[in-house]
């Protein structure tokens, strides 16, 4: 019963429970319904076709999209392809680069032993390895099959042509050499000592000194030192003494003139420009207007203290002129100026009509040395623009006679190298005479002998190898030619004999190239390249044509061999 009661207790009270939940159920689902509250719940889409519109709106733009991403992946493609090319042309251009730079490591291996192989034959390390035939495969192909005349038709040559018409240089030189004392003596005299320049004892130089001159007419060659009075001295500066000096004016100098009492260096207020209102603490005020002299005014450039080459010549031939008036009346001849374009070169004409011509040149001592400062030198067409008249020419005509004289004692008896020089140079004024001048002058062929003179041992001038010798001198030349370098024999050159005592200085200084206008002046290059060339095809014919006849067991001997 109590059980019963119990239950129908817990019914009671789960009814009113149960009621509770539905009516709950219902009012939520009430509140909830989108009808009810329509503007707070949202909104109905009242037209299903303006969402399809939308729909396909946003379907054209996704693939919009998708094809704007394709394109770029397509571009990605491609440029990592381009990349990927490059980086193998890159890597294919550094081997090849690598090769390169090998070749050219090798290239310039290559060029340096020749340069050294070069500076060697320069310097006169000759080496012979083959006999003649190898030595005659030196020169041009073109030649191949060149008759040379052979030792006995150039003997014979030698002696009735050369010799035949040189006989006579020795009464010349004497005859000149008298006349040129006597004449400056006179010069002496009638010059101011305490004003003019002192004026030394003349000295012959060159071919009618050396004894290779052949071709008429002769002309005697003599240099006139002159120094100046006191309280003046002259002081020198050349290419190679440390100055800027400009790559054409290689081989001259500049002297200055200057007073004994002056600093050799000077002060800097000579060389600046002080204001006004500054005085240099060194020198007073009335030092700083040095007085001009008649001298430096007659024979300096212009506003300068440099000696100028072509006052210099005027003076010297006004003095000449005035010296000659002075012994004019000794003399059956009459003396006169013979060239314009050379202001020293005199002529002797005798009453017979006959006449000789000589040079008479005043030149400046380069310190106590036998160097000379020349203020004029003949020039061959290889000059381009005349240097300035303070830029004044440097000879060693001196130390070139000695350095003859010295090797002539070691050769063997008749050495056949003034020979050899002088049968070149008469070919070669010969070939100029029918085709023309060339850049050639004898100055250069007498440079070739000394070269050969110091490279050769002395018994290769044996009168017998007249002929070897004379080859070696047009191979030689003709390799200067081809490479247009043709160094002067002093100048760099630091085998000169002790006994000379030439100035370290010049053995010191870089070579000076003779040859150097060539490579400015092509047109000149390329007629003096003919010139030679037509020279060695026309050797037999030049040689024979003033060769007496030779008998046949001599002539057999010809041989034809290709320069």
């Amino acid at each position: 019963m109590g059980d019963f009661l119990a239950a129908l207790q817990w019914e009671g009270t789960a009814m009113p429970v149960g009621i509770f939940r539905v009516c709950l159920v219902v009012i939520t689902a009430i509140v909830n319904h989108p009808l009810l509250f329509p503007k707070e719940n949202g909104t109905v889409p009242e037209n299903t076709e303006e969402i399809i519109q939308k729909m396909k709106e946003r379907e054209e733009s996704l693939r919009l999209e998708q094809l704007r991403l394709e394109q770029e992946i397509a571009d990605q493609e491609a440029t990592q392809k381009a990349l990927k090319k490059a980086a193998e042309v890159v890597e294919e251009s550094k081997e090849e680069k690598f090769r390169w730079d090998m070749w050219t490591a090798l290239s310039m291996v290559i060029f340096l032993l020749i340069e050294v192989w070069r500076q060697d034959f320069q310097e006169g390390n000759w080496q012979d390895t083959g006999g003649e035939e190898d030595d005659m495969a030196v020169l041009g192909k073109a030649f191949k099959g060149l008759a040379f005349p052979d030792k006995a038709v150039l003997a014979s040559f030698y002696e009735k042509r050369i010799l035949g018409t040189t006989g006579d240089m020795a009464r010349m030189r004497e005859m000149v050499e008298g006349f040129a004392d006597d004449l400056l003596e006179a010069l002496r005299s009638v010059c101011n000592r305490d004003a003019d320049m002192e004026v030394e004892d003349c000295m012959g130089v060159g071919s009618m000194y050396e004894n290779w001159r052949v071709r008429k007419p002769f002309v005697c060659d003599l240099i006139v030192p002159f120094a100046p009075p006191e309280p003046y001295c002259f002081r020198s500066q050349t290419w190679c003494s440390g100055d800027s000096f400009p790559p054409d004016k290689q081989g001259y100098g500049t002297i200055k003139v200057c007073r004994a009492n002056e600093d050799v260096t000077g002060c800097i207020c000579d060389k600046t420009k002080l204001g006004e209102d500054m005085l240099c603490l060194l020198h007073s005020q009335a030092n700083t207007t040095r007085p001009s002299s008649e001298m430096e005014d007659h024979l300096c450039f212009k506003n300068t203290q440099y000696l100028d080459a072509d006052q210099v010549m005027k003076w010297f031939q006004i003095a000449v002129t005035k010296a000659w008036n002075r012994i004019s009346h000794k003399y059956e001849f009459d003396l006169s100026f013979s060239l314009l374009d050379s202001p020293g070169a005199l002529k002797i004409k005798f009453k017979s009509g006959k006449s000789i011509a000589f040079n008479l040149t005043p030149v400046v001592q380069y310190e106590n040395s036998d160097v000379y400062f020349i203020s004029h030198f003949p020039r061959s067409s290889l000059a381009a623009d005349l240097p300035s008249s303070i830029h004044w020419f440097l000879t060693f005509a001196v130390y070139e006679r000695r350095f003859i004289q010295l090797v002539s004692k070691t050769l063997p008896a008749n050495a056949c190298h003034v020979s050899c020089l002088q049968i070149l140079s008469f070919l070669h004024g010969k070939q100029c005479s029918l085709t023309g001048p060339s850049g050639l002058t004898n100055y250069h062929l007498k440079t070739v002998m000394l070269h050969l003179l110091q490279a050769r041992p002395s018994q290769d001038w044996a009168p017998e190898k007249l002929e070897a010798r004379l080859q070696d001198m047009l191979k030689f030349l003709e390799k200067c030619l081809h490479e247009k370098k043709l160094y002067h024999f002093f100048i760099g050159n630091g085998k000169v004999p002790a006994e000379l005592g030439f100035p370290i200085i010049f053995q010191r200084a870089e070579p000076l190239n003779l040859f150097r206008p060539f490579v400015l002046h092509r047109d000149v290059y390329r007629k003096t390249v003919d010139t030679f060339h037509e020279m060695l095809r026309n050797t037999s014919a030049l040689i024979n044509e003033y060769t007496v006849h030779i008998p046949l067991a001599h002539t057999n001997g010809i041989h034809k061999e290709s320069l």
